[in-house]
């Protein structure tokens, strides 16, 4: 285990990804960047680490696959970060890189340029397996072994922390978002605690729209796709669904429950604010996650919570392109020269007064 600068240690870890470390190269219409850092797992690793100071930072675990051309600049931000990362060296081939290419409309294409590194359950050593959640980007039929794979794992460990089920936090893939995998999905939900596709993912599984002519969020269709999912019955001795999430970029979140449901507005107004969106919704996970992981009773009051934290997490996140820039401000850490906690504070305003 890679300690990131610290004294070797085993800490309680609260959050890790299974998304994948990807170096990436955005094309603009105008430019090029090159040597990002990006991929699933980084984006949601910083939405955790940027709600959780020193000490709490060691509680994020994630990993990284590094071959043999990984830029060096880019292993120092790492370690700024102080997580816990497992970083694997791989000096057999490339680090995975993507492309990304932005037009018109924020129409946005990706692909692969070096062979990808897929993680599953076999890629945690003891520490990470002992998590107190696991965000799982993935199909429903990966989401399903996977989650079956960690906790047979973590039977084995002699950590009786571990013992305990620890929350599965899935994010379905874009590309299976569509009507035929929609029963693969009522079967993923038994295994999972939160599923959270964003808007456009959610309404794919159900063939519905999910914008209006106008471009605005078509919130009739997510209510009732949310409504049919936690309709899913619960086979025995299985997790019961406790939350969608659906993430909405600028119009926030819808949070759904069986007892309860509201719509959360994102941090930004703005959008002079935002530079690029890509990683958010990653971003959100992370801070959504750790923060539910730390609840000690997870109603929907804690949801609400973990989503104000994971709103935030992602509100550095697409204010300039690749990651927030970790510093120090009025004798707190700060994010792009801003602190967390005022940020917090004021989201939390906002929806109290909204009440």
């Amino acid at each position: 285990m890679a300690t990131n600068g610290g004294q070797a240690q085993t800490p309680r870890i609260e959050f890790v990804s299974l998304g994948m470390f990807i170096i990436d190269e955005i094309e603009f219409s105008t430019r090029t960047v090159h040597d990002v850092l990006g991929g699933a797992g980084t984006y949601s690793a910083i939405g955790a680490r940027i709600v959780s100071p020193p000490p709490a930072s060691k509680s994020v675990g994630w990993i990284v696959d590094e071959g043999h051309d990984f830029p060096a600049e880019l292993r120092d931000v790492i370690n700024s970060w102080g997580t816990s990362c497992l970083i694997r060296a791989t000096p057999w081939r490339q680090t995975t890189r993507g492309w990304n290419g932005y037009g018109d409309n924020e129409h946005r294409a990706f692909k692969y340029t070096t062979p990808k590194l897929r993680l599953d359950h076999d890629s945690l050593d003891d520490t990470l397996l002992s998590s107190k959640s696991f965000h799982l980007i993935c199909s429903p039929e990966r989401c399903i072994d996977l989650v079956e794979n960690i906790l047979r794992r973590r039977k084995g460990l002699d950590d009786t922390r571990a013992r305990r089920r620890p929350l599965f936090i899935w994010e379905p893939v874009p590309d299976l978002c569509v009507p035929d995998q929609l029963q693969a999905c009522r079967e993923a939900l038994q295994h999972v605690d939160v599923i959270s596709p964003n808007h456009t993912e959610l309404c794919g599984f159900f063939g519905a729209e999910a914008h209006h002519s106008d471009g605005s969020v078509e919130r009739h269709n997510i209510i009732e796709c949310c409504r049919s999912l936690l309709g899913v019955k619960v086979d025995t001795g299985l997790t019961q669904l406790r939350a969608i999430v659906v993430r909405s970029g600028k119009e926030g979140c819808y949070v759904a429950t069986k007892e309860n449901a509201a719509w959360l507005p994102a941090y930004h107004q703005n959008s002079e604010k935002v530079v690029d969106p890509t990683g958010g919704g990653n971003t959100f996970l992370g801070g959504f996650s750790i923060t539910l992981a730390r609840a000690s009773t997870i109603d929907f009051t804690a949801i609400e919570n973990a989503v104000i934290y994971g709103a935030v997490a992602a509100s550095f996140a697409i204010e300039q392109i690749g990651m927030p820039t970790l510093g120090r401000a009025e004798g707190e850490e700060s994010w792009n020269d801003d602190s967390v906690g005022k940020r917090i504070r004021e989201l939390q305003q906002r929806i109290s007064s909204s009440v």
